[in-house]
Parts: C-alpha cells; structure tokens; sequence
C-alpha cells in the first residue's frame, strides 16, 4: 500500500452547541417513549453549561485529523459567530479549511442540547442557512481530487445535492463513505438509488430497515450488500453487525462505561471505522477502533472532545468473525 497519507474529505453543516445539564432533565416513560416534561412559565436551574461546536461532517472531520490522516472540510459558513467558532476549532485541530466558503449570506446552525440524568438528550436545532440542492459555493473538482470523501446532513441541500456529490465522486474514482442523517433520510427511495456509487454504508437498525428486509443486524448487513460493497449496521448498546462481502463480522459493547452524552457517537463510530480502513486495517480491526472511539466520545460532553488522538492503546472486546 502507498505510503502517502489518503485525503479524507468531509461534507456537510457545522453547528454551535450549547450543552444543558440539570437535575431537572428527569426522564420518564410513557407508553415506549422517554419524557421531560419542562413546565411553562417557570424558571428552571441548570447546573452545567457547556459550548463546543458539532456537526456530522465536521465532527467526523476531527476523527481523521486526530489519526494523522489529511482531514479537509467542505461547506457553506457565514461570517457569524458560531461560524467563526467551528472554523476556529477544526484549524486548532488540524483539519484544513481551505475549501469552506465564506460569505454573510449563509450561517452556521445552532443546536441547544439538554441532556437528561440517564445521558440521553433533546436536541433543539437551527439548521442554520447554507447551500441548497445544486450545491452552490461546493466545489465538484475538489471532490473527484479527493481520495474518499464524507458527506452528511447536508441541511437543505438534501439527497438531490447529495446526487451530485456522489456523481462528482464517480467521475474522479473517489471513494464513498456514506452515514445518512435526518435530511437524506427523509427521502429514503432516492437515498437507495444513490447507494451504487457508494463503497461503504453504515447505519442503524432503524435506518437500515427502511432500505432492505431483515429482523436481524446480520440479516440487514446481508441483504445491504446488494446495495454496498461494505455495509456496517449498529444497534446502540446491543452492539453492531459489519461485512465487506467475505467476513462477516459480530461486535458488542466496547466496553461498559458511564455515559454523560450520546452526541456524537454514531459519528464517532463511522469515522473511527474508515479512519481505519483507508490505513488497510482489517474489517474486524477496524470495527474495534471504531467502537472504541464511539465509546470514549460518550463519556465527555459534546461530540469532539472524547474523539481518540493517534496512537491510542486499545483493549480486547467482545468480536467474533466468521467468512461468508
């Protein structure tokens, strides 16, 4: 394998966050869902207030930055505040930025989580203005340049800008990882058809089940491989099924630790496990590195300040691999 460093370009929204800890945040169950309820016209305490910036794409941009792969971020800011914050956090970072672009027109989102006593949360979210389905200020060149790129959450651009994404990716032979969120999601017909161009797929249970049959991780893993030549699909603590077309592998729990804020996790997850695929880690190495990452992130607040840095010693997990 080349010893050259690969290029990882990472594509959607950047948001402010202000994370919300109180006592008050006690959850309940009605029916199969969790409440808490915040009564009107009181004034409630809250004991921590945290500010981090967030983002799929420019968390997973940090994932690669830390691994000491070329981390570069793409996408439409303004000259706001909240702007100038997730620009100045991915410089300190080392993810380079040369590809955003600027103007007063557009703004970055603006998310309020409140996180409950059991580490769930509520997000209140701004999705904030950028570009929208034709992808204007996004520069096609630079994606066929690129030797993998991320897009996700692409705010109003939605699944038709990711159409073109991933078209300007076939056209320069660059690689696709693809971890849909809320606005592809929305549209799940279109987001199949898209799924030929891609190379590695990861989802939750829920989400997967909206593309291909299956009861089972490892019959959605099994039935997506028609659609993806690597196909990684997650059940939160119950643990995750991945396959590249000749193993199949079985995770659970990295490893069982107190959890003060999901944010982040699933992006922690993906990154960590291309970070470490596009080195030529195996499927079940990769796996592992993912998942630790995804469990360190859940253990800080916001979803940056747990990403693990290069070089970090890793533990045996609960994996089981087997060929297809």
């Amino acid at each position: 394998m080349s010893n050259k460093l690969p290029t990882i370009l990472s594509i959607g929204k950047a948001t402010q966050d202000v994370f919300l800890k109180s006592e008050e945040f006690d959850p309940h169950k009605e029916g199969k869902v969790m409440y808490t309820h915040l009564p009107l016209g009181v004034k409630m305490e809250v004991e921590d207030v945290t500010f981090a910036t967030g983002g799929n794409a420019s968390n997973v941009a940090v994932t690669f930055a830390r691994q000491g792969l070329h981390a570069k971020y793409m996408w439409t800011l303004g000259d706001d505040p909240a702007s100038e914050t997730v620009l100045h956090d991915l410089d300190r970072e080392g993810v380079d930025t040369s590809l955003v672009v600027q103007d007063a027109k557009y703004q970055a989102g603006y998310s309020v989580i409140m996180i409950a006593t059991n580490g769930e949360r509520t997000i209140l979210n701004h999705r904030g203005v950028s570009t929208g389905p034709r992808g204007a200020g996004i520069d096609f060149k630079a994606i066929e340049a690129a030797d993998w790129i991320y897009p996700t959450s692409l705010a109003n651009g939605g699944v038709e800008l990711l159409a073109h994404i991933v078209n300007a990716a076939r056209r320069g032979d660059t690689k696709v990882i693809l971890n849909p969120a809320g606005p592809e999601l929305a549209e799940p017909v279109k987001l199949k058809a898209i799924l030929e161009d891609v190379d590695v797929l990861v989802m939750n249970k829920e989400e997967m089940s909206q593309l291909v049959e299956g009861k089972t991780l490892e019959e959605l893993v099994r039935h997506g491989l028609h659609l993806c030549p690597v196909v990684i699909v997650s059940d939160g603590p119950n643990g995750v099924v991945a396959s590249d077309g000749k193993t199949i592998v079985t995770a659970g729990m990295y490893e069982d630790v107190p959890v003060i804020d999901r944010t982040g996790a699933g992006d922690a997850f993906a990154s960590g496990f291309l970070s470490q695929w596009v080195q030529g880690k195996s499927l079940k190495d990769s796996i592992i590195f993912a998942s630790a990452n995804s469990t360190s992130v859940v253990t800080k607040i916001g979803a940056k300040e747990g990403i693990l840095h290069q070089g970090v010693t890793l533990h045996d997990m609960p994996i089981e691999e087997k060929h297809l």
